[in-house]
């Protein structure tokens, strides 16, 4: 009766659970569609504004509606991070990390990707790439001005990991940064680390934060499904993308 019990207690929070995240998503998707309208309307008339007058103002208002776009953008990635999955399938790090990459806007840093894996992961291939590109910005985010940023996938046993080479996060404050709205600099929006989170635990796997082998931020993810791809091994260097 006791095993019986707890069995019916996780699929009722199981069925909770589901229930409240499509609830968020809804709602989420309201209100970036809500707030999407007048934001492009906004950007449209700045854009004009600034071909009318030559004034640092019409800069920062336009640094205000791309601060705004971002959160938009991060609160629907965060609704959604914790989606139930339909399907899962062996994804290739390597390739993904490389896909990744061109998704991820570095204009301001001069960054690299360093990737030497043989390794695939048994996962939902959009929400593994939805985790390396918020992992990759946040390694970019939180580098020191005028530094040099790499970033380097690589695997685990069990697993991968991504680190960067920036000041790294003290070890008093490694359980905080996964929480939704926490942030340390002004270029962050402080949900990307909650949504890799969610999308760990969404996979049934692990997350950890230690310091990185050059003192910046590594982030391990373990307890994944991996396998070997034949005895060929994949490594490249990515230059930073330019917008």
């Amino acid at each position: 009766m006791a095993v019986a019990q707890n069995i019916t207690e996780n699929i009722e929070n199981r069925n909770k659970l589901q229930r409240q995240n499509k609830r968020l998503d809804e709602f989420a998707s309201v209100v970036s569609h809500d707030l999407r309208n007048p934001l492009s309307v906004a950007e449209g008339y700045v854009e004009l504004l600034r071909e009318e007058c030559d004034s640092k103002r019409v800069n920062k208002i336009d640094s205000a509606l791309t601060r705004m776009d971002e959160l938009i953008e991060d609160l629907l990635g965060l609704a959604r991070a914790g989606e139930h999955m339909e399907d899962t399938e062996s994804v290739n790090l390597a390739r993904l990390s490389q896909n990744c990459w061109q998704n991820v806007e570095t204009t301001d840093a001069t960054a690299q990707t360093n990737i030497i894996t043989t390794q695939s992961i048994k996962a939902d291939s959009n929400r593994l790439a939805q985790l390396l590109e918020n992992l990759m910005r946040n390694g970019i985010d939180h580098a020191d001005d005028g530094q040099d940023v790499i970033i380097t996938i690589g695997e685990l046993e069990d697993g991968f990991y991504v680190e960067d080479n920036g000041s790294g996060v003290p070890a008093d404050e490694r359980d905080d940064v996964f929480e939704a709205g926490y942030t340390t600099t002004r270029r962050g929006t402080g949900f990307g680390l909650s949504i890799v989170k969610q999308v760990v635990e969404a996979h049934g796997w692990e997350i950890s934060l230690t310091e990185g082998s050059e003192g910046g931020a590594r982030f391990e993810v373990s307890d994944a499904e991996v396998s070997q791809i034949e005895s060929i091994e994949l490594s490249w260097m990515l230059s930073p993308q330019r917008s």
